[in-house]
């Protein structure tokens, strides 16, 4: 890149903004075809059973219903939902059926479809199929998974998958050399992301030139494409993935449902185009939940605070079944268990165990949410028993600048390592400490003020981005000299347009209007994609477009060159002209009539490492339990900042879902496996109004040497440590009480009782 641009790094107002705030955007349910039909989808009602017989025959018999599609219709093998990422051959039979076939594992799992003139028949028809459940023992804890004396799956040993193993150094002679150990148990709760928009999908088969074309593709649509073929029969260039805009996504959109399936399949078994929009219960009950991990950990330390070891088990609930990126957060709380500290010596398990809830996924900062939680209310604890500030505690074991590249742990069995890139720990921690005011708001500690108890809390976290395996892109010029760009990555609200928009038109040396349009995530524009997730869009994407747009300013010396009657050596391409040797000027329009183009590919397995830390302020009641954020403030490095506003609207944003997670939100289930939390007026979400003061400050002082922007991935990491700092604020606040928080949410009602709990007992009347 020239440089003569400055695009890069400026806070431009987001390009695609103005669509959507008209009213333009399209969103799948916008979408509507000649002779459209509608799915409704029978859930089952029951955590755990055996079907004995599904009777559609009433709800065929209703007028305005077309079919009605069961486990039968699929014939003799119904498709199963198989890993996109880490697949193992053990995880075979715990993979979900696109519809269940004689089991039911979890309430919400789609039993039968019903194809109808509307939605309003599709869902009256639903109350016609007569469904006869067999009901068997639900397993809906932890503790009742691990016993394994309810196995889910038949041939199975047991109801854990697999137990994943991180290794560095040797944990056990750290521990027995030891001055100072303490084990905690913590335990994270169910939840996850609430897009504005649910999800979505309309399918339209074309018998004359079988092709499958499948509105409301996210996240990754090749991927998606790919499995959906094999499931249908079809070659994968028989189907058409269209990315249509997306009303938030957050890690749970556009994974591999059961819908993904079932809407296509019905389209062509019933020659008409069918849509299924998702209402907000079934997303409760269906779509991927995240999180719900406990943790027994351990640390080893000197007296003088020197982490020597960490070692622990953690105990993942995934639900009914493992499917697509089920292993993800299991994976990534073992890796990223000692966070942005330098501990030698690490042994940590994860185990994941099935139950009769619904499937878990990822959910921003899969994992890394979990781990900091645990971690950070560990070092918090381990501070105070030695009798150490808890700042100089973290400050001490900080990654230095020296130590980078710094490797994380192995995880077995994949034998995957990773290393954190580049940066100097420290810096972004005592900035975070000055920005907060620290050594002014201290005195507030533990203080009761107007009758709330005030408390401090901090954490630390990296956030691992840029997931490979490579991205691609292309440009393309056009008549009127501007450039248009198709991205295999997909968007899902994060301002993608805007931010690979920038890097193309200073890679090219264009004003920004002279890129026509940014084209992303559908199958058409490029022969393979693999989309957005793992904070992986800007580093991946935009330098595929930098080697786009390298190649396109090749092609044009090389087209400008046929013109002018010259060697292509001696052409100069800069500010959308192209400059013979001995003066003249072809400007890009005059070039574009030739109609060039570019494909660029930028492939890597080398992560990227954002980092940074938080801070909070609270006040917490101890009449109610009531915990009100009364400061919030975040420091990251996140390499080469591309849009500074939109680095800023996501952090923001996702510290806010951290201060929800942390504190309300509770996807909570009774002994028989049923949702007790499946709508607003249960599941309780946090709104700009509650957490008003929040302060982000992003820097840029340590660019990624592992991509050619020296970019880094940060859409995840303003999540990350959110739990852990809130749940140290609580501790501290309280800690004249002596309550210790080691269980999320620290709801009203939770916090109560930790005070209750903790309170003393009146005295005995004598």
């Amino acid at each position: 890149m020239s440089g003569r641009n400055s695009l890069i790094g400026s806070p431009i107002e987001r390009l695609e903004d103005l669509r959507l705030l008209r009213g333009r955007g399209e969103y799948v349910d916008d979408v509507v075809r000649p002779g459209l039909l509608h799915a409704a989808i029978l859930r089952s009602p029951v955590a755990h059973g055996r079907i004995r017989e599904i009777d559609v025959g009433p709800a065929l018999a209703l007028p305005g219903v077309h079919a009605v599609l069961t486990a039968a219709d699929f014939g003799a093998a119904v498709p199963k939902i198989p890993l996109r990422q880490e697949p193992l051959p053990a995880f075979l039979p715990y993979e979900q059926p696109v519809i269940a076939v004689d089991r039911v594992r979890y309430v919400g799992e789609p039993v039968a479809v019903v194809i109808a003139d509307n939605a309003g028949i599709g869902e009256d028809a639903l109350e016609h199929v007569i469904l006869d459940i067999e009901h068997l023992a639900a397993v809906t804890s932890r503790e009742a998974a691990a016993n394994d004396k309810v196995l889910l799956f038949d041939g199975t040993a047991s109801n854990r998958p697999i137990t994943l193993t991180a290794v560095r150094g040797d944990s056990d002679a750290a521990f027995r050399a030891a001055e100072y150990v303490r084990r905690e148990r913590f335990i994270v709760q169910r939840h996850s992301a609430i897009p504005m928009e649910p999800r979505g999908l309309m399918a339209e088969w074309d018998p004359v030139n079988a092709q499958l074309t499948v509105w409301g593709a996210s996240k990754v649509p090749f991927a998606v494409r790919r499995v959906l073929a094999g499931h249908l029969g079809l070659p994968v260039d028989a189907i058409r993935m269209v990315e249509n805009d997306t009303g938030g996504s957050f890690g749970v959109r556009g994974e591999y449902y059961p819908e993904d399936c079932l809407i296509p399949f019905a389209a062509r078994l019933t020659g008409r185009p069918v849509k299924w929009i998702e209402d907000r219960r079934e997303h409760f009950l269906s779509t991927n939940h995240a999180r719900d991990m406990a943790c027994d950990i351990e640390i080893a330390c000197r007296r003088d605070g020197t982490v020597l070891g960490l070692r622990g088990h953690a105990y993942a609930d995934i639900g009914a079944y493992i499917r697509t990126n089920a292993v993800t957060p299991a994976r990534n709380v073992a890796q990223v268990i000692s966070g942005p500290y330098s501990v030698p010596n690490i042994h940590f398990d994860a185990s994941m165990l099935v139950t009769n809830k619904t499937p878990a996924g990822t959910y921003r900062g899969p994992g890394r949410f979990e781990a900091d939680y645990f971690r950070e209310r560990l070092f918090d604890m381990a501070a105070r028993d030695l009798g150490l500030d808890r700042l100089e505690f973290r400050r001490r074991n900080l990654i230095a600048a020296a130590q980078m590249p710094y490797e994380l742990p192995i995880v077995m069995p994949y034998n995957s390592g990773t290393s954190c890139d580049s940066g100097d720990y420290r810096v972004t921690f005592d900035r975070c400490l000055r920005e907060f005011g620290w050594s002014e708001k201290e005195k507030f500690e533990g203080q009761l003020i107007d009758g709330r108890y005030h408390g401090l809390g901090v954490g630390c976290y990296i956030e691992s981005g840029a997931s490979g395996p490579r991205e691609n892109a292309r440009l393309e010029l056009n008549d009127d000299g501007s450039v248009s760009v198709f991205v295999g990555s997909s968007a899902v609200g994060q301002g993608l347009e805007t931010a690979f928009a920038q890097i193309t038109a200073d890679a090219l040396e264009l004003p920004l209007d002279r890129v026509r349009g940014v084209y992303h995530g559908s199958t058409d524009y490029l022969a393979e994609g693999y989309g957005t997730y793992g904070s992986r869009t800007v580093v991946m994407g935009g330098s595929a477009i930098l080697d786009a747009a390298e190649k396109l300013r090749h092609v044009i010396r090389e087209g400008a060159a046929r013109r002018f009657g010259c060697d292509s050596a001696g052409v100069t391409v800069a500010e959308g002209k192209a400059l013979a040797p001995d003066g003249r000027v072809l400007t890009f329009a005059e070039i574009g009539t030739e109609m060039l183009s570019a494909e660029g590919t930028y492939a890597s397995d080398k992560r990227t490492y954002s980092y940074g830390t938080h801070a909070a302020h609270v006040a917490v009641d101890p009449r109610t339990g009531h915990v009100q954020v009364l400061e919030y403030v975040s420091v990251e490095d996140v390499g080469r900042i591309i849009n500074p506003a939109t680095v800023h609207g996501q952090t923001v944003g996702a510290i806010v879902q951290g201060l929800g997670g942390a504190l309300l939100e509770h996807l909570k289930y009774d002994e028989d496996g049923q949702l007790l939390t499946a709508s607003y007026a249960d599941y309780l979400l946090p709104t700009a109004a509650e957490f008003p003061k929040i302060k982000s400050i992003a820097l840029e002082m340590h660019p990624s040497p592992n991509n050619p922007l020296g970019a880094k991935g940060a859409a995840e990491g303003g999540i990350i440590p959110v739990a852990g700092v809130i749940a140290n604020a609580v501790a501290s606040a309280l800690s004249s009480l002596g309550v210790e928080p080691r269980e999320l949410p620290l709801s009203p009602v939770r916090v109560w009782e930790l005070i209750q709990a903790a309170a003393p007992a009146p005295a005995k009347p004598t």
